[in-house]
């Protein structure tokens, strides 16, 4: 069994339910949006989001979800969703998941209003039954998602980022979704603030972990033994580079700096830049950075009765940094 049917073994039926109701969540009365939701849902990925909901509702109330949980995670859906269908028209992307994105196929027109639809259909979701504890923790997540991606635009202009503001940007633009999660199941299950609290922290250091672990992606060799170094290409500031550019001279930063700006389409300069970043151990900080917010996140859930679910999350937060792709 893989390790992701080993974290959904718990929540099988509420996943499959799940399906079935955030299908229904996206109809509509155009053919067309019919026809692109059709296709958005087939191609599903791991669908981490909503087990984060019905996990932490059920670690929580000992087992079980109420049409809250259902809505909860089919709300985080939707919003998702709408972030890579708009993601993939900013980055100008061609493919999600190994299949042609949304604005390939329909165009960048389409796609933008196909996630515009999928973020109100979430909103509305939550307003029609009344979720309006649920509508803010999700409204937080949209808010901050676009202020990190703002943030890391502005500073990349500039390559000067420091760990702070790396931090921010992270927990903005990755974790904060993921913390979404954990709150949306634990609120939809209790009232109790601390815990839905807790919740959120743990998600959002799992969040921390999970985008550290996609930086070091592009330091490693990939099936044909080459690294990528597509963050490099893009002039991205990831931990390892942060960490390698604060721990040189400055003729070595300068050279860093110039190569990430001015040569980052040559082949071998960009390599020349993992091998720098490599050699100043920045691979080995952000390693050690990644696995300190495991760690955190591990010591939240330590004082949960032990169950499946628990055990399915300690599984989830391991797997986000083993992880091979």
């Amino acid at each position: 069994m893989n390790i992701t049917s080993q974290i959904k073994q718990p929540i099988n039926v509420e996943m499959e339910l799940f399906e079935k109701k955030f299908f229904e969540s996206m109809s509509s009365k155009v053919a067309l949006l019919n026809r692109i939701t059709y296709y958005i849902v087939n191609r599903k990925g791991k669908q981490m989001r909503p087990m984060f909901v019905f996990l932490t509702a059920k670690m929580i109330s000992g087992g079980t979800v109420n049409e809250r949980t259902y809505r909860g995670a089919s709300v985080i859906e939707l919003i998702h969703t709408a972030t890579l269908v708009h993601d993939d028209v900013v980055d100008d992307s061609n493919r999600r998941r190994g299949f042609f994105s949304i604005n390939a196929l329909w165009k960048n027109k389409i796609a933008v209003l196909v996630g515009d639809y999928l973020l109100s259909k979430g909103l509305l979701l939550s307003i029609d039954n009344g979720d309006f504890d649920l509508l803010r923790i999700i409204s937080v997540a949209v808010r901050e998602m676009s202020e990190g991606e703002l943030l890391q635009i502005e500073k990349a202009r500039r390559l000067d980022i420091d760990e702070s503001v790396y931090y921010e940007i992270i927990r903005q633009k990755t974790a904060t979704l993921i913390a979404a999660c954990c709150a949306l199941g634990a609120k939809s299950v209790s009232d109790d603030e601390t815990q839905v609290e807790t919740m959120r922290k743990f998600g959002e250091l799992i969040g921390m972990a999970f985008q550290i672990k996609d930086d070091l992606f592009d330091y490693s060799d990939d099936s044909i033994g080459k690294p990528t170094g597509i963050d490099i290409k893009e002039q991205k500031m990831t931990l390892p580079l942060i960490y390698a550019l604060n721990n040189c001279t400055p003729k070595e930063k300068s050279w860093c700096i110039n190569s990430i700006k001015n040569h980052n389409k040559d082949k071998k300069r960009v390599k020349e830049v993992i091998q720098f970043v490599k050699d100043k151990n920045g691979l080995s900080y952000a390693e050690e950075k990644m696995v300190q917010f495991q760690q955190e996140a591990l010591a939240l859930i330590q004082n949960f009765p032990n169950s499946e679910y628990k055990d399915s999350l300690t599984l989830m937060v391991n797997y986000v940094i083993e992880r091979k792709k």
